[in-house]
């Protein structure tokens, strides 16, 4: 390949020093001459192998309790200069500066120290100074100079000095710069965001390193991308790989699920983002059960989500289902043999987490930014509105009720009883059609909607939508309230013997 370069000088300053070892042993095979600072230094002599400690070539000790260490014209001179410009060749011989051909470094663990819960100023301290200007001045040189600027590249990098000499082509050289501003770019993210966490700064920063490509986007001919750490949410136990579209599904579940992670056993069944069938029960065979009434139709091909341990029954049950996702915080060993019984089948086990604060999402020619929709409505947060009041069961199906409806895509109504969902209308352009379509999809699944709750996500502007769920033989109406026009709907509870609470609270999702 062009312009290959073979490594004679090379500066090793590393936080991190597993797999080091083999690369310096490599190094000295070849020849190459070592500098190198503090504990790095301590470790290669330790190895039996000769390095020049920095300071023999700055005369500066590291000063300030290892804050200023690599910070000096000669080792900038020495990465930065350019081989073929005779003036950048003069001064280094009239300073007697060394070349450096490579530089092996990794940065302070930043990102791990503020997810350890550590304080500021030890938060502070992880802020590497030296190490992110060593990275950026060798990447930057990439013509002369190959920057390995992570742990992850070590063996690539060890077979390439393994495999030719020690001698690199720029194609590597630049292939590893590029690997090293985005380690750079993402660590100096990962500090803004830090000190920006309450938003002070309406500047918007996002790095995910963990990229996974995956078979196709939302349809077979766009591609598709998943950008995070997929691994700290879930172990995989089984099955294929997700799709862009079971990206979404999970996504969806393990919101829902997060409302009830406290609560008795409960399943939920979801379809395109939204739930189909969810229910709480004494047993999660029995939640299952109910669930899967809600909408059996819907369910195939569904996610499936639990809020505590799959057992044998309930997976019995399931394995019956085409399902592509079921996922648990645990699975007994004889659930697990059941369902692994159809290979693409998909069983994550859900880590308990914190998820991110703020929610994204392209828009036009730009992105849209907002705080995680974290209200759930209480029973606290109730306001009674009409001269009837909900008993304490029905109280518990109006919360039940709002749950769901805080999950489920705009405009939305959510039928249920008895701690069972008995239909949704999802996404619809008016509440009345939503409405509608939830009555049909209940009594088409020979739902008794007499005693049920209905939930709403925003006000009803009239009381069309609580006359047709009155005639339906709903009895229980929960809705954030706000309307100019709220009496109307009052007025009409009250004289059908309706009760109605308002949240205060609109839980649109678009």
């Amino acid at each position: 390949m062009s312009n290959t370069k073979t490594i004679k000088s090379a500066l090793i300053s590393v936080f991190n020093k597993e797999g080091l070892a083999p690369i310096v042993k490599q190094l000295n095979k070849l020849g190459v001459t070592i500098y190198s600072t503090g504990g790095t230094q301590k470790f290669i002599n330790d190895l039996g192998i000769n390095v020049i400690p920095v300071e023999e070539i700055t005369s500066y000790p590291s000063i300030l309790g290892g804050r200023v260490k690599t910070l000096h014209p000669k080792i900038f001179g020495g990465i930065l200069n350019r081989r073929d410009n005779p003036q950048d060749v003069a001064e280094l011989i009239e300073y007697n500066i060394p070349q450096i051909d490579a530089v092996i470094v990794d940065l302070y663990p930043f990102e791990k120290t503020v997810s350890s819960g550590a304080s500021d100023e030890d938060i502070i301290e992880k802020i590497d100074i030296g190490g992110i200007s060593l990275i950026r001045a060798a990447a930057k040189n990439f013509t002369d100079v190959i920057c390995v600027s992570s742990v992850d590249d070590y063996a690539e990098f060890l077979e390439l000095i393994t495999s030719d000499n020690g001698s690199i082509s720029e194609e590597d050289r630049k292939r590893f710069a590029t690997k090293s501003f985005n380690v750079s770019s993402h660590y100096d993210s990962a500090i803004f965001n830090y000190f920006n966490k309450n938003h002070e700064i309406a500047t918007l920063k996002i790095s995910e390193t963990n990229g996974k490509v995956l078979r196709y986007g939302e349809n077979p001919h766009q591609k598709g991308f998943f950008f995070g750490n997929f691994d700290e949410l879930f172990t995989k136990l089984h099955g294929k790989e997700l799709s862009y579209n079971n990206l979404l599904d999970v996504d969806a579940a393990v919101n829902l699920m997060n409302e009830f992670k406290n609560d008795a056993p409960t399943f939920a069944i979801l379809k395109h983002n939204n739930a189909c069938g969810l229910s709480i029960r004494s047993t999660i065979h029995q939640a299952y059960i109910d669930a899967l009434a809600g909408d059996p139709v819907s369910a195939f091909g569904g996610v499936l989500i639990s809020n505590t341990e799959i057992d044998i029954a309930t997976a019995t049950e399931i394995h019956n289902l085409f399902c592509e996702v079921v996922i648990a915080p645990s699975f007994s060993e004889e659930a697990l043999e059941i369902l692994k019984g159809k290979k693409n089948r998909i069983l994550l086990i859900l880590h308990d987490i914190e998820f991110p604060q703020t929610t994204v999402r392209s828009c036009l020619n730009g992105t849209l930014v907002q705080f995680r929709d974290n209200k759930t409505d209480t029973v606290e947060n109730l306001t009674n509105v009409t001269n009837n009041s909900p008993n304490a069961n029905e109280l518990e199906d109006l919360i039940f009720a709002s749950k769901i409806c805080k999950h489920t895509k705009s405009n939305t109504i959510v039928l249920v009883k008895n701690k069972q969902l008995f239909a949704s209308g999802t996404g619809q352009t008016s509440r009345v059609d939503a409405l509608n379509q939830a009555i049909h999809k209940a009594q088409s699944f020979n739902f008794n909607l007499k005693g049920a709750a209905m939930a709403s996500d925003a006000f009803f502007p009239f009381p069309d939508c609580v006359e047709i769920a009155d005639k339906a033989g709903v009895t229980t109406v929960i809705q954030p309230g706000g309307s100019i026009k709220d009496q109307l709907s009052i007025d009409y509870c009250n004289e059908h013997n309706i009760a109605m609470v308002f949240t205060g609270t609109r839980h649109f999702k678009h």
